[in-house]
């Protein structure tokens, strides 16, 4: 399993280079001990995984707890969890890049507080990718605080045949996901 740090890229191909086509990114997170109705009262940390496809600086679909999965299939959101609670993953996505629509260049990974909470209410907090096997290949922890209501986490991007994960990790003002597209058009 790598652990990837903010910019870094990885090839999203198997150790004797075939390519991972079938893949899992989990999202997962607790709240700060102060953060819900039983810390400030304000409401439980809603954080929601949502992935944003783009055909150059076109949106072209995307995936969230309101439009479960993309047109063309190759996204599934798997359902909304709202408070964090539990253990592993908390939201998940599947992708199938075999599925994604020709001309689909970039998928962009978002994470965004329903609630409107910064990220810094939020603790161990990841997104991780699995391979069709469940095998963990790749991880991204949020380890600072971020001061928005939004992170853009990671993007994968058609390179030929194959496609590339960039780690990005920064943060974006963002609640709803279907608000995010503007804001997303500078990380392609």
């Amino acid at each position: 399993m790598i652990e990837l740090t903010k910019g870094q890229e990885l090839l999203l191909a198997t150790d004797d280079g075939r390519p991972r086509t079938r893949l899992q990114l989990g999202l997962g997170w607790d709240k700060h001990y102060t953060a819900g109705a039983m810390g400030t009262g304000a409401p439980d940390i809603d954080l929601d995984a949502t992935a944003v496809q783009f055909a150059g600086e076109q949106l072209f679909d995307l995936a969230f707890y309101n439009n479960l999965q993309t047109r063309d299939g190759s996204v599934v959101h798997l359902g909304d969890n709202l408070t964090g609670k539990g253990d592993g993953d908390d939201e998940v996505l599947t992708v199938d890049l075999g599925r994604v629509h020709g001309p689909v260049d970039t998928i962009v990974f978002l994470v965004s507080s329903y609630h409107g909470h910064s990220l810094e209410w939020i603790d161990r907090a990841y997104v991780r990718l699995l391979d069709e096997e469940q095998v963990e290949f790749a991880r991204f922890r949020i380890t600072a605080g971020v001061p928005e209501t939004g992170l853009v986490m990671a993007k994968l991007v058609r390179d030929g045949e194959q496609w590339r994960l960039r780690a990005i990790g920064e943060g974006i003002a963002v609640t709803v996901p279907t608000e995010s597209v503007d804001k997303l058009r500078p990380f392609l």
